[in-house]
């Protein structure tokens, strides 16, 4: 059992009382024990505790409702045996039991993602407080939580939820929680311990933004504080080895990915005039995908820069391809029912049009094909104006 952060001195008139909230949830353990050590401090000075008793006994009634549903699901977990890490389950559930933090470095789809959660789940963790699982950007959380709810054959919401900007699905039965980067390092203010959570999995450090950064920095001195947090760090390309220096030595497990051979095409723009250059993109994006068109069955995905350049080039692809080929944009500001909609089975040919969202964090099933505009809109701070901008800019890769 879980045990809290600092377990209370039994005393001899209520023992029942704290071997029960020894069995709430987390988050709900402190602030019962406060009442009752209040309770018991107002009866040994002689002064009237009855209705802060009744009170207390409200609270407790609830907080054991909270647990009770739960656990009360019944959770399927199945791992499936084509992804590489589900190969290395045995030694990863060893590691999370041995050590307070674990880093494991899989590369771009070796299911880690998706199957790290339901490992947690399996080592016991989930139970008094929740799996706590980070991403960088709004619509990978959402896809993955939908992800592992179907995995896990649970509703949204419920047993696995999401939180995001504008969007909290989120319940007392939540064990599984994805959420933003952003959101857990919003939360250390009212709760900075995290006892909403027993286990921490940090995905995509590798990214390594302002908010993974102090993150990681924060959850270092947390775990001196809770040694019973555990704590996952993933990433596809990331120097294991100072990030296994900066927690003292956590153990680093490698999980290898699935590759094939990748055919490399290079299409010059026309212009390198900055007023044309729009017009250019968009057509060399025509000329791309009827050139892929011809090579056989297959969908498409094509990176732009924004969500402005996915709805242009959008409504182009509409007026140039015939009715058969389905045209399917994907950007963070998108409702969830039309991403759901990228990820669900279809027939026939797709072409998704995609923000750098689609290179990491999640996959889009079916993509044979990919377009690169060589263009992404990146954060940066303008000295002379005094403010964020988000200029776009070529990119390698």
């Amino acid at each position: 059992m879980i045990q809290p952060r600092t377990a209370p001195e039994t005393p001899s008139g209520h023992p029942d009382l704290y071997d029960r909230i020894q069995r709430c949830l987390l988050r709900d353990r402190p602030r019962l024990v406060r009442d009752l050590q209040r309770i018991e401090r107002r009866a040994a000075a002689g002064k009237p505790h009855d209705r802060l008793l009744a009170k207390f006994g409200q609270a407790l009634h609830e907080a054991e409702a909270r647990i009770a549903r739960r656990l009360a699901a019944d959770l399927a977990i199945e791992y499936p045996q084509s992804l590489p890490v589900s190969g290395r389950r045995e030694d990863i559930l060893a590691a999370i039991a041995a050590h307070p933090v674990v880093i494991v470095c899989g590369e771009t789809g070796s299911g880690k993602t998706t199957q790290l959660p339901k490992f947690l789940l399996e080592a016991g963790f989930g139970r008094y407080g929740m799996i706590g699982h980070t991403q960088p950007r709004r619509i990978a959380a959402r896809t993955l939580a939908l992800r592992i709810a179907e995995e896990l054959g649970v509703e949204y919401g419920q047993e696995v939820g999401c939180k995001v900007r504008f969007g909290d699905h989120v319940s007392d039965r939540t064990r599984i929680k994805v959420m933003t980067d952003g959101i857990l390092l919003a939360e250390i203010r009212n709760d900075p311990d995290l006892l909403a959570y027993d286990a921490l999995l940090i995905d995509e450090a590798h990214e390594r933004s302002l908010n993974i950064d102090f993150l990681l920095g924060y959850l270092k001195r947390l775990l001196a504080r809770r040694p019973e947090l555990k704590l996952v760090i993933t990433s596809a390309t990331i120097d294991t080895e100072r990030f296994s220096r900066h927690f003292g030595g956590a153990p680093v497990i490698d999980v290898s990915g699935r590759t094939w051979p990748v055919e490399v095409r290079y299409r010059p723009l026309r212009s390198e005039d900055p007023d044309t250059l729009d017009r250019d993109l968009e057509q060399g994006i025509l000329e791309a995908v009827d050139e892929l068109a011809a090579e056989g069955p297959g969908d498409v995905l094509v990176f732009l820069p924004g969500e402005r350049e996915i709805r242009e080039t959008a409504e182009l692809l509409r007026k140039h391809h015939p009715p058969g080929t389905e045209i399917l944009p994907l950007f963070g500001r998108l409702s969830l029912d039309r991403q759901r909609k990228v990820f669900a089975p279809h027939r026939g040919r797709r072409i998704v049009l995609a923000t750098n969202v689609a290179e990491t964090s999640l996959t889009v099933p079916g993509i044979r094909y990919v377009v690169d505009s060589g263009l992404v809109r990146i954060s940066r701070y303008s000295v002379r104006s005094k403010v964020q901008r988000l200029p776009i800019e070529p990119v390698s890769q």
